[in-house]
Formats: C-alpha cells, sequence, structure tokens
C-alpha cells in the first residue's frame, strides 16, 4: 500500500535522495525544505520537475525547521490533504565545526534549535494525528556523533547526544499509542554538510591562544576527512543511508531496531550499540516498564 512519507531537509543529500527514492516506488512525498522561493529555488524545482516529468506523487513544501509558524503550517497543509502521514523522516540538520569554546552561546542554541528543537517541532506537530490513527513511524536522522565524541565536534556531539536521548524517551512514550521512533546513525558520508558546516564565529579571538599543535590538528583531521570523501577504501555514497530509511519503513511493526548504523563507524560505535541494546532492556525492566515500551501495532501480524 501507498504511504504518506514526509521529509525534512530535502533541498540537498539524504532528503532529496529519499524523496526521489520513495516518490518513484509510489508513495505520496512532502518533500520539506526552507526557502522553497528563496535559497533552495533551485532544488525544489528539480524535485518538482521530476515529479511532472515522472508522473510522480511528490509534493514540495516549504517548511523551516527552526520556526513554529513554519512547522504548524506545513503540517496542517500535509494533514488537511492527505491524513496523517504513515512516516515521519526528521532529516533536517546542521554540523558545526571548531574549537568549542569560540563558538558564542548564541550559535550553541542555533545548533541545539536545528538539530534537536526541530525534530521536537516536527514531531509535535505530527504526532497528534498519528496516534490519533494509532500507527506511524518517525525516524530521527542522528550520527555516529551521537555516540562518540571528538575534538572540533563538541557542538555538534552536544546536539546529536541529546537527539539520542531524546528519541530513546520518546521511543518508549510512544510504543503504547501504535506510533514507532527510531533512529539512524550514519557516519561520513559524500554530502552537503561537511562543505557547509558553520565555524564558529570566534567574537573574542579566543582560538588565538590555544596551541599550535591544537590548530594544526584541527587542519589535519580536515585533510583526512577531504581524502576519505575520494578514495575508494570507505563507502561514502549517501545512498547507503536511504536504503536504510527504505528498510526501515517496510519492516513490519515492532520489529525495528531502535539505533541502525550505516557507513564508517571507527570500529566503535557499532559494538556500543551492540552492548547498550541489553542494559537498557533491563533498565526498562527494573522500571517495570517493558510491558509499556513494547509497540501496540494498530495491525499486529500474526
Amino acid at each position: 500500500m501507498p504511504k504518506t512519507i514526509v521529509i525534512t531537509g530535502c533541498s540537498t543529500g539524504f532528503g532529496l535522495l529519499a524523496a526521489l527514492r520513495f516518490a518513484r516506488e509510489k508513495n505520496c512525498v512532502y518533500a520539506t525544505m526552507r526557502g522553497v522561493d528563496g535559497k533552495n529555488t533551485e532544488a525544489a524545482g528539480a524535485l518538482l520537475s521530476a515529479a511532472e516529468v515522472e508522473g510522480l506523487d511528490l509534493r514540495v513544501l516549504e517548511m523551516d525547521v527552526t520556526s513554529e509558524a513554519s512547522v504548524q503550517t506545513a503540517a496542517e497543509t500535509v494533514v488537511a490533504e492527505s491524513g496523517a502521514p504513515d512516516v515521519v523522516i526528521n532529516n533536517a540538520g546542521q554540523m558545526f565545526v571548531g574549537l568549542t569554546e569560540a563558538f558564542t552561546p548564541e550559535e550553541l542554541a542555533r545548533q541545539l534549535d536545528v538539530n534537536v528543537v526541530g525534530v521536537h517541532r516536527v514531531s509535535r506537530a505530527f504526532l497528534p494525528a498519528m496516534r490519533a490513527q494509532k500507527d506511524g513511524l518517525i525516524i530521527n536522522v542522528s550520527s555516529i556523533a551521537g555516540r562518540i565524541a571528538s575534538p572540533f565536534f563538541g557542538v555538534y556531539n552536544a546536539s546529536k547526544w541529546a537527539l539520542e536521548g531524546y528519541s530513546l524517551g520518546f521511543r518508549t512514550e510512544l510504543a503504547s499509542c501504535g506510533v514507532d521512533v527510531v533512529i539512524v546513525e550514519p557516519g561520513p558520508f559524500a554530502t552537503e554538510l561537511f562543505p557547509r558546516s558553520p565555524s564558529p564565529s570566534d567574537k573574542e579571538d579566543r582560538a588565538a591562544s590555544y596551541p599550535a599543535e591544537l590548530h594544526a590538528a584541527n587542519e589535519a583531521m580536515g585533510l583526512a576527512f577531504g581524502e576519505m570523501f575520494e578514495g575508494e577504501d570507505v563507502n561514502t555514497d549517501p545512498q547507503q543511508v536511504v536504503d536504510c530509511f527504505a528498510e526501515l519503513v517496510e519492516m513490519a511493526p515492532g520489529t525495528r531496531p531502535f539505533r541502525s548504523l550505516v557507513g564508517f563507524d571507527f570500529g566503535v560505535v557499532g559494538p556500543q550499540n551492540e552492548a547498550a541494546e541489553p542494559l537498557h532492556a533491563q533498565l526498562l525492566e527494573a522500571m517495570g516498564m517493558s510491558e509499556v515500551a513494547t509497540l501496540r501495532p494498530k495491525n499486529p501480524t500474526s
């Protein structure tokens, strides 16, 4: 059966590819992005052109995840036209990179607003309709940076660690409503995320007092990532992440893993996830929450 799928951040990368993939599989797709009539006019036009040429039910919709009014307007449009979405993919995000101290509090707040609060705005906008139909899937795009922490990614790490905790709590709360919450953890992929990474404004020139060795390490790290994207040893094709989205959508309710790791993980995130799963189950049992945390699908399979 065709599904109604809402995807945020469709101007580039995972979102753009996912919108085309799901629409070509005969689903009704709402490809959302900010600046449909501004900075992302070209991307919006390319999606609309593909929809017309290929006969796809692919609808481009303005949605700025940092604006409550924008999110609410988009959600009202979707629900009015197509009812409750079957799937919401919270893909929109930014990655701030640089010395953590050099970011102003306002810049840190902006990182959290896009990557965490934005997910909450979108989820809250659609959940009343999804809970009413007692069915649905929310996919939150996290990162391996939500499981590890490294120099120069402290602000980004903070946002993705927050998203992981948020999503795990949400998953437990929504299970009894029939709404499944999962996360996808991409490693480094060749998308616009790295080239568009905001750096700290460093208005007080705090970076200047850090040791030269640290600045050299930062430059070396940037070169290493560039070589990774250009090399053949590590597969950085973003289509892998879209394939993961599709697999999760097709899985029967109640069978989806909470975390899906995709791509290079430095050999540490996979084992960490594997170790964490039984520990979380043990925590739920100790709290007497195991039954509540079990998804109750609207139409359980036999």
